[in-house]
């Protein structure tokens, strides 16, 4: 496991490997912002934990360099919990397991936490580092950027003392982010009585797994199966043809995730296990086929299970199902001056539907408000048709490029200088916390870069270990031209 802390740069490789032995999902940081406290403690560096739950941490200019504009570093300090179907780990108290495959760095049967564990490890590396020159630095590392960006949303005005932010949230090394999308969590509930089950009937789950899931903004374009949306054109059908009726379903577990497994409990009447058992096997080949060379190896399986005593009521399941069916998934449509880039799209990130109650929730991003309000009006309607109470939340705007920021020309001609070729400059679908810093901080001139990584908010995340070296390069770099104010 500790392999890693030995590659190049060891500054950065032994940081991150220190982190993955601490537990920090979404929603459980206690532990980790201790050990950066420890951390800023032990090498002398200034450090609190202030009202929003996210670790600031300040180092004085070197010699010479104390008139220089102060640079904040910014990064995430929580991590996406994913694992596959069969893995053991728990989150709340286990370290990742880090192995070494080729020029990777992956994880056992679980998301590697580089997402944004290598913009940690490298802030810890400067903070700690007595060799590099540098203006006034501070760090800002936030608290639940995967759950609706807690810690910017309540990070208070007048904390941070930065001319300058470098967010070192990004996942390709060699492209320069100057802009993002913005988003906004649409939740549908309904609350509902039960029915009883017939107890001639027998009860089948279904399960759908082996899709790539991924990350629903920097991903969404490659046009990866969503689990639920794969699941619901199997549910229409046994519910039509094979007097299916719903019990359970249960699909996804992040909002910022595509879904990669899903599984319903249905019951149906005894005579019509066999033609059930045919149509998933009909629908494991049909999806095969359909994502071919996107998708391999989906699977689909049914199995008897116990008979509850309840099901959703016959009209509540219909009106679920066609909402579930009818709900947008995807892009919508790309930036029309920036044809490459994805403008607009929906996740249909989580269902939970038993126990008297369904639940639906999706995230929506656009980097334009009007296309953002668009996309969550249409969602909304979807779901008022079902009779579901739809609500709001967790919104966020997009970051506006500004391709004229002192910053960016700075990095652009450091780039060229160390490594012969110009950096691709460019915004992105995914969310970044820029944006609501932003709004609080308007003078500050941010750039976001970073190291290589493939596949965040999935067990198959990995790390591209060349890029690490570039990524420490170009930002040391940069620390030591910062100009004067």
């Amino acid at each position: 496991m500790g392999e890693i802390k030995n590659l190049n740069p060891q500054c950065i490789w032994k940081n991150f490997d220190a982190l993955t032995q601490v537990p920090r999902p979404s929603g459980h940081l206690e532990r980790v912002q201790q050990f950066l406290l420890d951390f800023a403690k032990n090498i002398g560096v200034e450090a609190f934990k202030d009202d929003a739950e996210n670790i600031i941490m300040r180092k004085p200019a070197t010699t010479g360099m104390e008139g220089c504009k102060t640079v904040t570093l910014q990064a995430h300090m929580d991590m996406v919990p994913q694992k596959v179907k069969d893995s053991t780990h728990n989150f709340l108290t286990d370290p990742i397991e880090t192995y070494i495959d080729g020029d990777w760095v992956k994880a056992k049967g679980t998301t590697l936490g580089s997402d944004d564990g290598m913009g940690v490890a490298a802030i810890m590396a400067v903070m700690e580092a007595t060799d590099l020159k540098h203006g006034p630095i501070e760090a800002l590392i936030t608290a639940d950027e995967e759950t609706s960006m807690v810690g910017t949303n309540n990070l208070k005005e007048g904390i941070l003392k930065g001319d300058i932010m470098l967010n070192l949230d990004t996942e390709v090394e060699g492209e320069m982010i100057i802009g993002s999308a913005g988003g906004i969590d649409i939740t549908a509930e309904l609350e509902y009585k039960n029915a009883e089950t017939d107890k001639d009937d027998i009860a089948v789950k279904v399960s759908l797994k082996g899709l790539r899931g991924g990350h629903s903004g920097l991903e969404i374009n490659e046009g990866r199966a969503n689990a639920n949306k794969l699941m619901v054109r199997f549910v229409r059908e046994a519910i039509a043809s094979y007097e299916a009726r719903l019990i359970s379903w249960d699909g996804g577990n992040m909002r910022n995730a595509i879904p990669f497994e899903c599984e319903v409990v249905m019951a149906i009447p005894r005579d019509r296990e066999e033609p059930l058992s045919v149509l998933v096997d009909e629908c494991q080949k049909l999806f095969n086929d359909e994502y071919k060379g996107i998708e391999k190896d989906i699977e689909m399986c049914l199995e008897i299970t116990d008979l509850p005593d309840t099901q959703v009521p016959e009209e509540i399941q219909d009106n679920l199902v066609d909402a579930i069916f009818a709900c947008h998934n995807g892009v919508i449509r790309n930036i029309p001056t920036i044809p490459s880039i994805v403008e607009t799209s929906s996740n249909l990130a989580i269902i939970n539907i038993g126990s008297d109650k369904a639940c639906i929730q999706i995230l929506a991003r656009s980097s334009s408000d009007s296309m953002k309000e668009y996309i969550s009006t249409t969602l909304q309607s979807c779901f008022n048709m079902a009779g579901m109470r739809v609500t709001l939340g967790g919104e966020y705007g997009g970051w506006d490029p500004n391709t004229d920021g002192e910053t960016i020309k700075l990095m652009e001609k450091i780039y060229k200088e160390l490594f012969s070729v110009n950096p691709t400059v460019q915004v992105v679908h995914a969310g970044l916390e820029c944006s609501v810093i932003l709004s609080k901080y308007p003078n500050l001139d941010i750039v976001s870069f970073g190291p290589t990584l493939c596949s965040p908010h999935t067990a198959s995340e990995r790390v591209f270990v060349p890029s690490i070296d570039k990524f420490w390069k170009l930002l040391t770099t940069t620390l030591e031209q910062i100009p004067e104010k």
